[in-house]
């Protein structure tokens, strides 16, 4: 196999062929069923190395021009879904990727929309104290129900980014503690 792409940053294993890049990113929108941003698939790819940041971005913009897949305006951002002959060329190919290459990638994708849709539905507002702490308030929810709404107390912005990324990593945890603690 040929060798055609940059391979700065690409982990043993990795795809170094742009033709392997461009079907990962089809096979990756088609497993996920779901729009991404373009930040939200070069994060999927590059975490565990499978591709390089330029190669992708080079990989969406000759898809988008084959057609293989689309770009649209979802709220305020532009998200890519794979058109039916994206998905058609992923569904003949995707036997040519490696398989932990493809389980990887769609791994990846999931958390990261995961954790968009969390950041999404779950809100944290930060009100800066006078004193220099701050006052969190969490908002735990769902399209039709606001389970919670938390503020809590933080004396510096360490422990401020501390308690957000906790709760973003988390949100059910830290709202099933809290009700556990209160109900036994």
């Amino acid at each position: 196999m040929e060798y055609d792409a940059f391979d700065a940053g690409i982990e043993l294993g990795g795809l170094r062929n742009r033709d392997d890049i461009r079907l990962l990113i089809c096979y990756l929108l088609k497993s996920v069923d779901s729009p991404m941003t373009r930040q939200m698939l070069n994060e999927a790819m590059q975490e565990d190395g499978l591709a390089n940041y330029f190669e992708v971005g080079q990989a969406i913009e000759e898809l988008l021009k084959t057609a293989n897949i689309t770009a649209d305006i979802m709220g305020e951002e532009e998200v890519i879904s794979v058109t039916e002959k994206g998905r058609e060329a992923a569904e003949m190919l995707q036997t040519s990727l490696p398989k932990t290459v493809r389980e990887k990638a769609v791994n990846s994708a999931i958390r990261l929309i995961t954790k968009a849709r969390v950041e999404r539905d779950n809100k944290i507002e930060v009100i800066k104290e006078e004193n220099g702490g701050y006052t969190i308030t969490f908002t735990l929810s769902d399209k039709n129900t606001q389970f919670m709404k938390l503020s809590v107390y933080v004396v510096d912005s360490l422990q401020l980014e501390q308690v957000k990324q906790n709760f973003i990593n988390d949100p059910v945890k830290v709202y099933s503690t809290i009700i556990t603690s209160l109900t036994v």
